[in-house]
C-alpha cells in the first residue's frame, strides 16, 4: 500500500516517550489559522519556492506548460494559481529553489526507514510516531503502518487532531500505545472559527478512546489572543478530568509555519510573538491547579 508523506524525522524526543522516528503524513481536515505544518494540509504533492535560493537560470519556465514561472527585471515570480503539481520545475531546478513537498512511499519503504532506529527505540523506550497533517486523513495507510510497526514490536504513537471517523480510531486503538490528542479550543463556536470545523466529532472520538481505556495525552496549543485565557485553561482541565486523561502537554505558539506558507504560495492568516517556554510552564501549572 502507498501513501503520501512529507517528512521522516529521526531522533525526535517531543512526540511520545523516548527517542522516536516521526512519519509525517499529508492531508488534514482542519484549517487552523496558526498551523505550524502547512505543508501537511493538502493530501497531494506540492511545490514550494524559496526565492533566496533562485539563481535566475530560467530552466523552470522552459519546462512549465502552464506559464507559472515569470521572469521580469531579474525577478522570478511563481504564479501558484497556475500550478498543476506536475513537478517538472522541481526536477530541473539546479539550486533547489523549487522543491517537491510530498513523496509517495509504500508501507514497507517507510518501515524500513523506521527500523534503522530500532536500537535507539529499545534503549530509550521510544518508537514510531505518526504525525501530519492528520495521520487518519489517510486512514487505511496509517492503519497499515501501525500494524507493520507492531510486527516488529515497535512502540507506536499517533499525533492527531481527532477529526476522523470514529471507526478509524476504534480500528487503530489496538495498535497505538499513545494517542497525542489535540485540544485546540474550548467551545464549538470558537473551534469552528479558528479551525474551520466543529469540535463535536473530535470530542466524540476522545470519549470513545476513554471507553477503550487508550493511553491519551492531551496536547494543547496555546495561541496568543485566541485561547490564552482562563476560560480555555478551565476547559482543558475539565476535558482532562472528563475523559480521565493523566497527562497534559502545553504547546507554545511559534510562527515558523508562516515562512512555510509563503514558500507554498499560501496567505498568512495569523501571526503573533513566539511564546516562551517558561510562559508555557506557568500556564501548565495553572491548569494543573484547576484539576486539584
Amino acid at each position: 500500500m502507498e501513501g503520501c508523506i512529507f517528512n521522516i524525522q529521526r531522533f525526535s524526543v517531543h512526540d511520545g516517550p523516548g527517542i522516536r522516528t516521526n512519519v509525517f503524513l499529508k492531508g488534514c481536515p482542519l484549517r487552523c489559522i496558526w498551523c505550524h505544518n502547512p505543508e501537511g494540509l493538502s493530501a497531494s504533492r506540492q511545490i514550494k519556492y524559496s526565492p533566496d535560493k533562485c539563481i535566475l537560470c530560467g530552466d523552470c519556465a522552459e519546462v512549465c506548460d502552464y506559464g507559472g514561472h515569470l521572469f521580469e527585471n531579474r525577478i522570478h515570480m511563481l504564479d501558484f494559481s497556475r500550478c498543476v503539481s506536475c513537478m517538472k520545475c522541481a526536477a530541473v531546478c539546479p539550486s533547489d529553489a523549487i522543491e517537491t513537498d510530498g513523496i509517495i512511499k509504500t508501507v514497507d519503504e517507510i518501515i524500513f526507514e523506521v527500523l534503522r532506529d530500532k536500537c535507539y527505540f529499545e534503549s530509550s523506550g521510544g518508537g514510531m510516531t505518526l504525525s501530519g497533517g492528520e495521520p487518519f486523513y489517510q486512514p487505511e495507510f496509517a492503519l497499515e503502518l501501525l500494524k507493520a510497526a507492531k510486527k516488529y514490536d515497535i512502540n507506536c504513537a499517533v499525533e492527531t487532531c481527532g477529526m476522523a471517523q470514529t471507526e478509524v480510531f476504534e480500528k487503530a486503538a489496538p495498535f497505538v500505545d499513545t494517542f497525542l490528542f489535540d485540544y485546540k479550543a474550548t467551545g464549538d463556536e470558537l473551534h469552528q472559527k479558528v479551525t474551520g470545523a466543529s469540535q463535536k466529532q473530535i470530542l466524540k472520538n476522545l470519549e470513545v478512546l476513554a471507553k477503550l481505556r487508550a493511553n491519551v495525552i492531551l496536547r494543547c496549543p496555546i495561541i496568543p489572543g485566541i485561547n490564552d485565557n482562563d476560560a480555555h485553561y478551565k476547559g482543558i482541565a475539565e476535558t482532562a478530568e472528563t475523559y480521565n486523561i493523566k497527562e497534559i502537554n502545553i504547546m507554545p505558539y511559534h510562527s515558523l509555519g508562516n515562512g512555510k506558507r509563503q514558500k507554498l504560495g499560501m496567505s498568512i492568516e495569523f501571526s503573533a510573538e513566539t511564546m516562551r517556554y517558561d510562559e508555557a510552564s506557568i500556564i501548565k501549572q495553572q491548569i494543573e491547579n484547576l484539576r486539584i
